[in-house]
């Protein structure tokens, strides 16, 4: 195997973990899509491509890694999630995920209804936040946003019932549409 194709394992609600064979270079978009259950993601080296949303939905992750002789992706510093290396960009996080000082993007999607995650510290060097990327975040009681930080994306909050308090910067020039709906 080499691809695991688009949606190959969407809402497959009692899977609770995956082996991703060394074989395999590309996981497709949706492809372990809102799977509830699964606990733990770990990408090994030969990964070079991750589709959109590929772990979107994952709300009972608690541990995500990334081989450190993969080339494109990482998980630096034990942070417990997926980085685009060359762009510094967070695609994929969890209830766990500590976001390392050096990232500069929570990427669209990274958090969605990830529903334990109760706080987030982000740190100065991101500047953006992407569309839907904390969507979904039931638990999610405060956030401060980094003084850094230009863009908030579309739906970015959406749905976080839970948060009470947020401080947004002079620094942030847009707000998407939708991005506290809810």
């Amino acid at each position: 195997v080499t691809k695991i194709g688009e949606c190959a394992f969407y809402r497959c609600s009692s899977l609770t973990s995956i082996s991703i064979p060394p074989s395999v270079t590309e996981i497709g978009r949706w492809a372990f899509s809102h799977c509830f259950s699964l606990k733990c993601i770990s990408i090994p080296e030969s990964v070079t491509e991750i589709g959109a949303s590929a772990f979107n939905g994952c709300s009972g992750l608690t541990s995500i890694t990334v081989s450190k002789d993969n080339k494109v992706y990482d998980s630096r510093e034990n942070c417990n999630a997926i980085i685009h290396t060359e762009s510094n960009t967070l695609i994929r996080g969890c209830k766990n995920t500590i976001i390392p000082p050096s990232v500069t993007e929570i990427g669209g999607w990274a958090f969605y209804r990830c529903t334990s995650l109760t706080s987030v510290s982000i740190p100065p060097s991101v500047t953006e936040i992407g569309q839907i990327a904390f969507s979904g975040c039931l638990s999610l009681t405060s956030i401060t946003i980094p003084p850094s930080a230009t863009k908030i994306g579309e739906w970015a909050f959406c749905g976080c019932e839970s948060l009470t308090s947020i401080t947004i910067p002079e620094s942030v020039t847009k707000i998407g549409d939708w991005a506290f709906s809810d």
